[in-house]
């Protein structure tokens, strides 16, 4: 497949994750408050998916582990706000069929993919295992919010979420600039100062 293509696909996907914060910081600055609207989880969930499939085209498996982490919490969040039953039945069985048989067909053929990921010329083992511990950064603010909104019973986006989001975006731009990848570094760009002013706003509504 052509670079062009890959790279159309990556952007695309970052294009919905920078238009879920946008949403959500427009949301927040209206109520003086860090709100979590429906289509921040819907963005979400579409972004991650075609991430994941970015990740699996440029052989990179540090972007595959951070996206297939946090995909599945994403679909939690919207059973939580009563929309994912929303979403037509076909796109439904899509979205969590076709995650899990690329994930199979890596099991697979483990030999050939195994080596693309881990010996990927392109990707020095220091470097992608930096870029697997911001991946994990990153992802563990999802399994923090996960665990919240459990206790809580609703989808919700605590101080500790946007902490860990700050922290794991600026590993990632790291990662992004010494991969010299395009689409990591632009996505997260806007992130880090989106979660900047959230973590002001929670603060401000504590003070």
């Amino acid at each position: 497949m052509s670079n062009w293509i890959i790279y159309s696909i990556g952007f695309v996907a970052q294009i919905l994750f920078s238009s879920r914060l946008i949403i959500q910081w427009i949301t927040s600055e209206k109520q003086g408050k860090v709100i979590t609207p429906t289509l921040f989880w819907s963005l979400s969930l579409f972004a991650s998916f075609l991430l994941f499939i970015y990740g699996y085209l440029r052989e990179d498996f540090a972007i595959m582990l951070g996206q297939g982490l946090t995909y599945f919490i994403y679909i939690r969040n919207l059973q939580l706000q009563n929309q994912w039953q929303r979403f037509p039945k076909l796109i439904r069985w899509f979205l969590l069929v076709v995650p899990v048989l690329i994930v199979i067909y890596y099991y697979n053929n483990n030999r050939i993919d195994i080596e693309l990921l881990f010996k990927n010329e392109d990707i020095p083992l220091w470097l992608l295992i930096l870029g697997i511990i911001s991946q994990i950064v990153f992802t563990l603010r999802f399994v923090y919010q996960w665990i919240y909104s459990e206790k809580k019973k609703e989808s919700t986006l605590p101080f500790g979420f946007w902490a860990l989001s700050l922290v794991g975006s600026l590993l990632i731009l790291t990662y992004a600039t010494l991969r010299k990848d395009p689409v990591l570094f632009i996505g997260h760009i806007l992130g880090a100062v989106i979660y900047s002013r959230n973590l002001f706003l929670i603060k401000k509504n504590h003070d």
